[in-house]
């Protein structure tokens, strides 16, 4: 029985048999990360992420009808796991930690899969649509909160550009990433923050 991507991101899966195992779910989807990290999207297979996982291929497709649904499945799973939202009091303090931790998640083991995820985007109109709605959408529906909480504060200024602070929050991040390959640490989110988020939308 076929499964769409739409049907995963909507909780709409059918149950078969038993329950399944969450723990081999993440088994599977780390997997996933690993292979998509050393080969990329388009040379991912499931037989690939079942030797991996030490799992038999009808226990993949059991969970996902095809690679795109499990690479989607699992950016959600990270995105829900690794963004959610700080509520320190304070819009600098919900911007250090949100993208601290963004940061973090970036340089960790996931890093060099969304490297290899992101690169893809362009050649994979599926899947990039796809990634737009679950993992980017995610990320900025955080940011976003960030600003209407520090807007509801006073701490924003009645022009400021959100729109524009969400995406050059994230591109600063992924740029360093893809691009330079400098470290995404503490003393960069730091002049993100203080030399280009606060002085283009906190009230001065």
């Amino acid at each position: 029985m076929a499964v769409s991507t739409a049907a995963f991101n909507e909780g709409r899966v059918p149950q078969r048999g038993r329950p399944r195992d969450a723990s081999r779910d993440d088994a599977l989807r780390q997997a996933a990360l690993e292979v998509m990290a050393e080969v990329g999207y388009r040379a991912l297979t499931m037989d690939a992420v079942a030797a991996r996982a030490r799992a038999g291929k009808a226990t993949i497709y059991r969970r996902w009808e095809s690679k795109l649904d499990l690479v989607i499945d699992t950016c959600t799973q990270l995105a829900t796991q690794n963004l959610a939202a700080p509520d320190t009091g304070s819009l600098a303090g919900d911007l250090r930690e949100f993208l601290s931790s963004f940061a973090a998640f970036l340089s960790g083991p996931i890093g060099k899969a969304a490297q290899a995820l992101v690169g893809e985007l362009p050649h994979e109109p599926e899947l990039a649509a796809a990634f737009r709605e679950t993992f980017l959408i995610s990320q900025r529906d955080v940011l976003r909160g960030i600003l209407d909480r520090a807007a509801e504060r006073g701490e924003l200024r009645a022009d400021a550009p959100r729109g524009m602070a969400v995406e050059i929050a994230g591109a600063a991040l992924i740029y360093r990433l893809m691009l330079t390959g400098d470290p995404l640490d503490e003393p960069f989110v730091e002049k993100v923050v203080e030399q280009v988020l606060l002085p283009l939308v906190r009230v001065s």
